[in-house]
C-alpha cells in the first residue's frame, strides 16, 4: 500500500514570510495536493525572545495570500516542550544520550585550547561515558552520543547521496540545564509526532539533517524523504536580500503582484517542467516532483515575474481578479472601491487585463472609471485639447446624444468627423483620451465609451468642449 504524503512547512515567527519560505511552502503544498497527501503548518516559536505574534500573524497573512491553505490548525512548537522533553529522557534511559556536567566558561577554555593548538573546536565532553554514580549533584544538559569514527551517508532527493564524516559531529545538546528542549530535538519529534513523510526545505539545513538523523537512528524512528532545495539568489548571484528589492511575502502583495502569478514564478524557480513557463494550479500540482528541483540556486528576476503576473491577469476570472484588487487596495491602505466603481471595473475588465502586469497598472488603465467628473486631466492629455479640438469635441457631442450606443455606430461617427476636418481617426484620439480619462494613455476611446455609457461619455465631452 503506497504510503499517504504528509509534507510540512515550519517557519520561525521571528521575523516576517520571507519569499524564499513562501516558495519552501509551495513546493510542500504542491507535492501534498498533487499526491492528494497533507500539508501541515507548525510554527516554531521556541525562540520564545525574538517570536511574536504579530510576526505570526504575518506568515499566516502571507500564505493565505499566496493561497497556500493548510490542513488542520497551525501548531505550535513551543506547546509541545514536554513531548519533547520526554524524548531526551527516553534517549537517556536507552544510552543513547547522556548527562554533561561541562559548564560554559570549562567549554570555552576547551575551545581556546584548540584554537591555540590549532586542532578541532569541536566540544568533546569528558562526561560521555561517566557512571550515574559518579555524576556530581550540580546542573547539566543532556547530549545525544554522535559516532566517533566512520561516516555516514543520507540520500536526498534533490542533492543525491551526500556523505558526512562521523568525526565532524558534535555530542549535540537535547536538553538544556534549565529542562528545555532545543530547536534540533523539536524539529524530529515534531515531524515524527504528525506523521511527516517528506521532509522539503532550504539547503542551508543539510548539515542539520545529519545531527537530527541520530535522533532518528537511536529513537528507530522511520525516516522522512528529504529534499533540500537550493536558495534563490539575486539577479548578480548573491542571496536575495534587501538591496535586490523586496524580500518579503507581503512586499509583493504590497506591489501588486497577482498571487496566482506570483505561484506560477515560485514554483518555476529552481523546478522545471520541459519548458514550460506559464502553467495553472492545477497544472502545477500534477507536473510538480521533486526529481524537477534544479541542485543550482535559482535567481529572481523580476522582468520575468512581471511577464508571467500579466499572462495570469489576461486570462482571471473578472470577479476573482477585482476581489483580489481590492485586497491590494486594503494591503496598501488605499480607499475602498466604491459600488459604482466595481461595477464599472467588471464591465470595463475585458479592455482593463491585457497587457497589464500589476494591480497598479490595471488601476491606471481603469482611472477613467475610478475618477468622478469633472475630469482634470494630466499635462499629457491636456496638450491635446486645443481650442481646434475642443470644438471638434463640441460638434460630436449632438451626434453622440442622438447615437445607438454600439461600437460600429460610435467608430462611423467619430471617423466621419474625423474626415470632415481632412483628418485620419487617430488624430481624435488624443482629445477623446483627454476627455474621457484625463490620460493621454487609456484603453480604446470606443471601449470606455461602451464602458462608461451614452449619458457620461457625452456629459464628458461637453465638459472638455467648454
Amino acid at each position: 500500500m503506497p504510503m499517504s504524503v504528509v509534507t510540512r512547512f515550519a517557519p520561525s515567527p521571528t521575523g516576517a514570510l520571507h519569499i524564499g519560505g513562501a516558495r519552501t511552502a509551495l513546493f510542500n503544498w504542491l507535492y501534498a495536493r498533487g499526491h492528494g497527501g497533507t500539508f501541515l503548518l507548525r510554527i516554531e516559536d521556541t525562540d520564545k525572545a525574538r517570536s511574536t505574534g504579530e510576526n505570526r500573524q504575518a506568515i499566516l497573512d502571507g500564505l493565505t495570500w499566496l493561497g497556500l491553505d493548510w490542513d488542520g490548525e497551525p501548531s505550535s512548537q513551543a506547546a509541545n516542550a514536554d513531548r519533547h522533553a520526554a524524548v531526551a529522557h527516553e534517549l537517556l534511559a536507552k544510552g543513547a544520550a547522556y548527562k554533561c556536567f561541562s559548564t560554559q566558561e570549562e567549554i570555552e577554555a576547551f575551545r581556546e585550547r584548540a584554537r591555540e593548538e590549532k586542532t578541532s573546536t569541536l566540544f568533546r565532553s569528558p562526561w560521555r561515558d561517566v557512571p550515574e554514580a559518579d555524576h556530581p549533584d550540580a546542573p547539566y544538559v543532556i547530549r545525544i552520543k554522535a559516532p566517533r569514527d566512520g561516516q555516514t551517508t543520507l540520500h536526498d532527493e534533490v542533492q543525491g547521496d551526500v556523505t558526512f564524516a562521523n568525526d565532524q559531529l558534535d555530542d549535540m545538546i537535547l536538553l538544556r540545564s534549565d529542562g528545555t528542549p532545543v530547536y534540533m530535538l523539536a524539529v524530529v519529534v515534531d515531524d515524527h509526532d504528525m506523521g511527516v513523510t517528506h521532509v522539503i526545505r532550504g539547503d542551508d539545513h543539510l548539515a542539520n539533517a545529519f545531527r537530527q538523523n541520530l535522533i532518528y537512528e537511536a529513537m528507530e524512528w522511520a525516516k522522512p524523504v528529504l529534499a533540500h532545495i537550493p536558495l534563490i539568489f539575486g539577479p548578480d548571484g548573491k542571496k536575495l536580500s534587501k538591496r535586490h528589492g523586496a524580500t518579503g511575502a507581503a512586499e509583493y502583495q504590497a506591489l501588486g503582484y497577482p498571487a496566482a502569478g506570483m505561484r506560477n514564478y515560485l514554483a518555476r524557480l529552481g523546478w522545471s517542467h520541459g519548458d514550460d513557463e506559464f502553467f495553472t494550479d492545477d497544472q502545477a500540482k500534477d507536473w510538480f516532483d521533486l526529481d524537477g528541483i534544479g541542485k543550482s540556486p535559482a535567481r529572481f528576476d523580476f522582468k520575468k515575474l512581471e511577464n508571467i503576473c500579466g499572462q495570469h491577469i489576461a486570462v482571471a476570472d473578472d470577479a476573482a481578479l477585482l476581489q483580489e484588487m481590492q485586497g491590494y487596495l486594503a494591503a496598501i491602505a488605499a480607499e475602498p472601491l466604491t459600488a459604482a466603481q466595481k461595477d464599472g471595473m467588471l464591465k470595463a475588465m475585458y479592455c482593463l487585463k491585457e497587457r497589464a502586469k500589476t494591480f497598479p497598472e490595471l488601476i491606471e488603465k481603469a482611472h477613467f472609471i475610478l475618477t468622478p467628473r469633472p475630469i482634470a486631466p494630466d499635462e499629457k492629455a491636456a496638450a491635446h485639447l486645443t481650442d481646434v479640438f475642443r470644438g471638434i469635441l463640441g460638434e460630436l457631442t449632438p451626434q453622440l446624444q442622438n447615437a445607438s450606443w454600439s461600437r460600429d455606430i460610435l467608430e462611423g461617427i467619430v471617423a466621419s468627423t474625423a474626415e470632415a476636418h481632412d483628418m485620419k481617426l487617430g488624430k481624435l484620439a488624443g482629445p477623446l483620451r483627454a476627455a474621457l480619462a484625463g490620460r493621454a494613455v487609456s484603453p480604446s476611446v470606443f471601449d470606455m465609451m461602451l464602458v462608461l455609457g451614452q449619458d457620461e461619455t457625452v456629459a464628458r465631452l461637453q465638459d472638455a468642449s467648454r
